[in-house]
């Protein structure tokens, strides 16, 4: 699969600048001039420019910018190969490439001109094929790297744009999540998204006076598709959209979800959730879940805990899946947390995963100590992970306590 920036590669380099052959010839010697203009006479896409006096010649590179560079090896006031240090110096013309024009064959002048970066040596005048066919050579070398360059600013600027979009979406997805709860039901949580936009969302609501919905999904894969699937199923959950369904049963919100969201129709993308219902009077928790890790109950006062799972399958996979409901009694003394599989897969100093299990630890040890400081548990999971401040996956777990 190519990426964002490789697509806009493909999209740039199709309307890159052409650039002509430039020729900048820098000799004392009229006579030398005259016979090199003779032999670009008739040549298509070859721009001459002479200069006679060697002091200017920095300028005029400057002026006319060139694409290769003839530099006279002997001149009155400065020699050539200071001039080809000159040019490299310089930002302008540093690879530019610079032919170095000489009267005679002589290795030691030969092998210094190289040595200061002398893209080619020739003996003047040559003949013309061979000539021209060096000319061409090196000029199309420096308008490759001119074409690279600029094909490369306009990918990082669209990058740029892509990147403002992605962040002004993360953005958007963030402020969706839901705001903190006090009352008959506290909930507090943490979203460590592992790209700029993930594939977890989650909620919850009252849904009347007794019953209190949450959830939490999990759509595979990230960036814009991930996002886009898991912001649409939030939104048909808060909005109670799916048609002759009751929300205080979870079995039938993700068979209906399942329904609606076939993942062939989705760009073959299907998504984990746990679903869960509370009523305060009753004390009663209904939830269904679909290929989700288990939620985590804790009853404090008999410092015990329990796996909350039903063990269905994935959303989307099987259009024709049923999802059952469980139910438990929710302690006075509680903690409930749901969370998505980014939070345990992680992998430790010896390039092994994590299982869930270690992950239990750190919520037993959670519990003791702290309440709403979820913080606390990200640092330990990073700890799991031999200090690693990113996650390979979207970082979800939103934390209940029913009072």
């Amino acid at each position: 699969m190519t990426s964002q920036t490789d697509d806009i590669s493909q999209i740039e380099l199709k309307n890159i600048k052409t650039y002509p052959v430039t020729v900048l010839l820098v000799d004392d010697q009229q006579i030398i001039a005259e016979a090199v203009r003779y032999m670009f006479e008739g040549e298509d896409n070859i721009v001459f420019h002479y200069c006679k006096e060697p002091e200017n010649a920095l300028q005029m590179a400057h002026e006319v910018h060139p694409t290769v560079i003839l530099q006279d090896l002997v001149m009155p006031s400065v020699d050539g190969l200071t001039l080809l240090r000159y040019y490299k110096a310089n930002p302008e013309t540093q690879n530019v490439s610079v032919i170095v024009l000489s009267t005679k064959e002589d290795p030691v002048i030969k092998a210094e001109a190289f040595a200061q970066e002398a893209a080619d040596y020739i003996v003047k005048l040559p003949d013309k094929i061979e000539f021209l066919a060096r000319i061409r050579h090196h000029s199309q070398a420096y308008i490759l790297l001119l074409q690279r360059n600029e094909a490369y600013e306009k990918v990082v600027e669209k990058q740029s744009i892509v990147n403002a979009d992605l962040r002004n979406a993360a953005n958007y997805v963030t402020s969706l999540l839901p705001l903190r709860l006090q009352g008959d039901v506290e909930a507090s949580w943490c979203f460590i998204p592992s790209t700029q936009l993930g594939g977890d969302t989650f909620g919850y609501y009252w849904l009347d006076v007794d019953n209190f919905v949450f959830y939490l999904l999990d759509v595979c894969g990230h960036g814009v598709g991930a996002a886009l699937l898991s912001i649409s199923v939030a939104h048909v959950i808060r909005s109670q959209s799916l048609i002759n369904i009751d929300f205080k049963d979870p079995g039938q919100v993700l068979s209906s979800l399942n329904e609606m969201f076939p993942m062939e129709k989705h760009n073959n993308m299907f998504f984990t959730i746990w679903y869960g219902v509370y009523n305060k009077k009753t004390r009663q928790l209904k939830y269904s879940s679909g290929g989700h890790p288990p939620a985590f109950l804790y009853n404090l006062t008999e410092n015990a805990s329990m796996l909350l799972s039903t063990g269905g399958l994935v959303i989307g996979a099987m259009p024709t899946t049923k999802y059952s409901n469980a139910t438990c009694q929710v302690p006075i003394n509680n903690r409930l947390f749901v969370f998505s599989d980014g939070v345990y897969e992680l992998k430790n100093a010896h390039d092994e995963m994590v299982t869930m299990e270690d992950f239990g630890h750190i919520l037993d040890r959670y519990v003791k100590e702290f309440h709403n400081e979820l913080d606390k548990v990200v640092i330990e999971a990073q700890k799991l992970q031999s200090g690693k401040t990113t996650f390979m996956d979207d970082f979800s777990i939103v934390e209940f306590t029913f009072n």
